[in-house]
């Protein structure tokens, strides 16, 4: 059974005592940024999934946007993912991602005809072995190449939100100054971890992760896609009533 229970909130709802705790917490785990980098990504998110313990203490959350836009002709949606953390003592909790579909689920039932896609930039290992156990299909990967037409939508949404920040030769995105860093030994791979193959081709695409680098990744949202507790926690967020 769960130790954490997750809420979401609409960024317009979280006052400055919550904005503070969330940004004490994220500083624990995190160097390169600063408050004022914390509050304007977070001014330009819709939802926070916070995650409680039962004292009601937050212990990890994550932040979601999300954007209408046409592509090559197309009325298309994606959600992107920021600022995510969540305590030492929860990870392995499965709360944050099977609430994290559910959003999904919901955010895909407001305009169920409207392609919609998960648009993530990676900077740890741990978030980039999220797409396999999510998506049947997801770029990039070892498995098999990008299709050119998912290619050139990861470099448009890259272009558009990072400009020059954004190689699409690399696929990566290279701040001038970190916009936030795993701190030291946070940043290590778990012993064992190495050898895995979703790890290795992570740390091949992106071997200064540690110093902030941020690998461009692309998985559709659709139930047919996703695996799993993933699938199950999307259709239940479809079929909700928000």
């Amino acid at each position: 059974m769960s130790k954490l229970v997750a809420e979401i909130i609409c960024q317009h709802h979280v006052d400055e005592k919550l904005r503070q705790t969330m940004y004490d917490l994220y500083e624990i785990y995190y160097e390169g940024t600063s408050l004022d980098i914390f509050h304007e990504d977070l001014n330009h998110k819709n939802y926070i999934i916070a995650l409680w313990d039962s004292q009601k203490r937050l212990q990890g959350f994550s932040t979601v946007a999300v954007w209408e836009f046409e592509f090559e002709t197309q009325a298309r949606r994606a959600v992107f993912s920021g600022d995510t953390i969540v305590h030492r003592d929860y990870w392995g909790e499965q709360t944050l991602p099977l609430a994290w579909c559910r959003l999904a689920g919901q955010i895909k039932a407001q305009s169920p005809t409207v392609p919609l896609y998960w648009f993530l930039i990676v900077k740890g290992y741990r978030t980039y072995r999220y797409l396999p156990l999510f998506a049947h299909q997801f770029y990039p990967n070892y498995r098999y190449p990008t299709p050119p037409e998912m290619q050139r939508l990861m470099d448009y949404l890259a272009e558009n939100k990072f400009g020059p920040d954004y190689d699409p030769k690399t696929g990566l995105i290279r701040f001038p100054v970190s916009r936030g860093h795993l701190r030291g030994s946070w940043a290590d791979i778990k012993e064992g971890y190495e050898d895995k193959p979703d790890v290795r081709y992570f740390l091949d695409r992106n071997p200064d992760y540690g110093k902030g680098d941020e690998l461009v990744c692309l998985m559709e949202l659709r139930a047919d896609n996703m695996r799993s507790h993933a699938r199950r926690g999307f259709i239940a967020g479809m079929n909700s009533e928000g």
